[in-house]
């Protein structure tokens, strides 16, 4: 590595789950009726999916921008939960969504990296774009960091 050359940023994942188990978590949840499937886990992201059609349109046949929310969600607090150790979880605090562009059909997809993974907060940013990677929606989701809930 040349030396003006930046380090490789460290993954902020501590769990190492495959998309198999992180796609059995959504079973029996929100994420089960809009078909929202996790794609990718990358060394600093993670990537879902999510279908436009019926079950995700508002009545004038767009993306609900609730559909857009709940999917940043997800993507959002499902990383920041592998990026925990066992004992400790997180729940969401804030979610904010712009939605920049209109879709009617097709699949969405959110990626969602991290701003800030901290003891007791996390921030994630969450990018969703359509099929041609054009930016869709943009979130930031802020989590609390807690003591794993017993069972939980």
């Amino acid at each position: 590595m040349k030396a003006d050359s930046p380090a490789p940023a460290a993954s902020p994942f501590r769990r190492r789950l495959d998309l198999d188990a992180l796609n059995a978590l959504s079973r029996g949840t929100a994420m089960e009726p809009l078909d929202i499937v996790f794609t990718e886990i990358g060394p600093d992201f993670l990537r879902a999916t999510m279908p436009v059609d019926a079950r995700t349109r508002q009545p004038y046949g767009l993306l609900h921008g609730g559909a857009s929310a709940l999917l940043a969600e997800t993507v959002g607090s499902t990383a920041g939960m592998l990026a925990l150790d066992e004992d400790r979880a997180c729940v969401g605090l804030e979610i904010n969504a712009n939605h920049l562009r209109a879709v009617r059909n097709g699949t969405v997809t959110a990626t969602a990296r991290p701003f800030h993974i901290g003891r007791q907060t996390q921030v994630w940013d969450i990018r969703i774009e359509d099929e041609a990677g054009r930016l869709v929606c943009i979130s930031r989701l802020t989590l609390a960091v807690i003591p794993r809930p017993p069972g939980g």
